[in-house]
């Protein structure tokens, strides 16, 4: 285990539950803890936390030990921020007065150059001397996440976040959290059901199903493995990180440029040069061998096969593509699987239907 990284190791027993992982974590990059409800997310967050406890873990922080066995520093003396669901702000206090708490609790605070600028990070220098029923939930939350930030934390931790929010509020909140990752050196333990966060955000993901690790790595590994397809609910597939390379403004598109090709996608308003995740689902790739002029599809790349895995359905299969350094997956009946005669190493064109902008 390298001295940058997290390592969390924890069994804790309880009727009709048992949550046993053994994890090496990046200490850097956001990490999504991702499963289905009673899987143990917020209980593996509240065991990092210091706020649940088993006499059978070992946590380390980048080298300093937090727990190990029974012997358990205390949550308050854990260089970590906690993000719940509800912002939990103190209703009696300003938004200041709310950021000065976190800093007083803290042993070596944010100083008051790196305050500001969380401030300007999130966006809520307005909003400093508004009490929290003066604030929207987006607002209230994004205070609660500065507040978080001012204690100047090793490690933040955040069980969904954006839960309490309607749509409007959250599409508010996501550029904010991508500017915060793109700007802090700080590793996220993120929870969230929600597929447009965690594509948009996520570098590194757990997958948890009843209290156990079943796949975890980096993110866009662990999305391609065809061994153990990870659904981001809706379906498989992949994210692809990108640049805005050129814009038609006459067909209002946007072309995304990736190592091993680029794709045309709805445009946004993003500017040249920016970069953007895209997310490409299996059941949006067809496979042929040779490109087509006289067919619908915008967006075909030259692929080779990589691997072939077993989907849902025993008449369906998976099949992972690499593009250059990166990877997309395509699904399609054993039949068309045979037709098309695909096995590890074959040259074909992808054909991609639909590409989704995440962020």
């Amino acid at each position: 285990m390298s001295a940058a990284s997290i390592e969390a190791r924890f069994r804790l027993v309880r009727p009709g539950f048992t949550l046993d992982v053994d994890l090496d974590l990046p200490g850097h990059g956001v990490t999504a803890l991702f499963g289905p409800s009673g899987s143990g997310k917020t209980t593996l967050l509240r065991l990092i936390a210091g706020l649940a406890h088993t006499g059978d873990g070992r946590l380390l922080m980048k080298g300093e030990v937090w727990q190990d066995g029974s012997a358990c520093l205390p949550a308050h003396k854990r260089a970590l921020g906690y993000v719940f669901q509800e912002a939990s702000l103190f209703p009696h206090l300003s938004a200041r007065s709310n950021l000065e708490y976190g800093i007083r609790r803290a042993a070596s605070p944010l100083d008051r150059a790196a305050l500001d600028h969380v401030v300007e990070l999130l966006g809520i220098a307005r909003l400093l001397e508004r009490m929290p029923h003066q604030l929207s939930g987006g607002e209230r939350q994004r205070v609660a996440i500065a507040r978080a930030l001012a204690v100047r934390p090793r490690l933040l931790l955040m069980d969904e976040p954006l839960s309490a929010l309607d749509l409007a509020r959250k599409q508010e909140i996501l550029p904010y959290l991508e500017r915060m990752h793109a700007e802090l050196d700080i590793p996220v333990l993120y929870v969230s059901h929600a597929t447009d966060e965690v594509a948009r955000l996520a570098d590194h993901i757990v997958v948890l199903e009843a209290g156990k690790t079943v796949a975890q790595g980096p993110f866009d590994a662990v999305l391609s493995d065809v061994g153990l397809p990870v659904r981001l609910n809706e379906d498989a597939g992949v994210v692809l990180e990108g640049r805005v390379v050129e814009r038609d403004a006459g067909w209002h598109l946007a072309r995304v440029e990736f190592p091993g090709g680029s794709l045309w996608v709805r445009d946004e308003g993003h500017g040249v040069g920016d970069r953007l995740r895209l997310r490409v689902l299996a059941r949006d790739v067809s496979l042929s061998h040779a490109a087509h002029t006289d067919s619908s599809f915008l967006n075909q790349l030259q692929a080779q096969v990589d691997a072939l895995g077993d989907d849902t359905h025993p008449a369906l299969v998976l099949a992972r593509l690499a593009v250059g350094g990166q990877s997309l997956l395509a699904r399609l009946t054993r039949r068309a699987a045979a037709s098309l005669q695909l096995a590890p190493g074959k040259a074909v064109w992808a054909q991609i239907k639909d590409v989704a902008v995440v962020g």
